[in-house]
C-alpha cells in the first residue's frame, strides 16, 4: 500500500530580503513582530522553539510549549517540533514536525512551510484542520503583512478577513 503522508504545505512571498525573512522566524524580535506576542527561541539543534500565544497564561496553557529545534541551515531551512493547542489534550503532548524553507527571489523572499507527522481520527483530524487554517490563513499572511504594514499590534491583531490579501 502506498499511502501519501498527510501534510500541510504552503508558501508566501514577502517583501523582505532573505536575512530579514530568516530573522523573522529565528529571533525573539522577529517572532513577536508577526507570529505571537511571546516566545523562547534558541536557534540550534535541540534548542527551544516555544511560541506563546498567551504569554500570561499558566505554564502548559501559553501555546507552543516544550517545542524544540530539529535542524538549522541558516537562511535556507529551519525545522522544529510542533504541538496541538491545550484544548486538544489527546494529541497535545505528541509532536509533529514543521519545516520552513527560504528562497531569495527577485522582489523579496519566498517562504515555504511543510508540516507533517499527523496521526488520524479524533483530535488528530481536528488538529490538522485547525493548523491548516492557522498556517495558511493566519501565520503566513501575518508574515507578509508584517513586512508590508509593520509589526503586528497584539492588542488589535488583523483578522482573517484583513489578512486575506496577504496570502498570495
Amino acid at each position: 500500500m502506498n499511502e501519501r503522508e498527510r501534510a500541510i504545505s504552503g508558501e508566501v512571498f514577502i517583501n523582505a530580503n532573505l536575512t530579514d525573512a530568516w530573522n523573522a522566524w529565528t529571533t525573539e524580535e522577529g517572532i513577536t513582530s508577526f507570529f505571537a506576542p511571546g516566545c523562547k527561541i534558541e536557534i540550534k539543534p535541540g534548542g527551544y522553539y516555544e511560541i506563546y500565544f498567551d504569554p500570561e497564561a499558566p505554564e502548559g496553557q501559553r501555546g507552543g510549549e516544550g517545542l524544540r529545534v530539529l535542524a538549522v541551515q541558516p537562511e535556507k531551512m529551519l525545522s522544529f517540533t510542533w504541538n496541538a493547542p491545550p484544548s486538544m489534550p489527546e494529541v497535545r503532548h505528541q509532536h509533529t514536525c514543521v519545516v520552513l524553507r527560504f528562497y531569495s527571489i527577485e522582489d523579496g523572499t519566498k517562504v515555504t512551510i511543510y508540516h507533517c507527522g499527523w496521526g488520524s481520527e479524533g483530535e488528530w483530524d481536528q488538529a490538522f484542520e485547525y493548523f491548516q487554517k492557522a498556517w495558511l490563513s493566519i501565520v503566513l499572511p501575518r508574515l507578509a503583512y508584517r513586512f508590508k504594514e509593520g509589526a503586528i499590534d497584539w492588542s488589535n491583531p488583523p483578522g482573517i478577513q484583513e489578512l486575506a490579501g496577504y496570502n498570495k
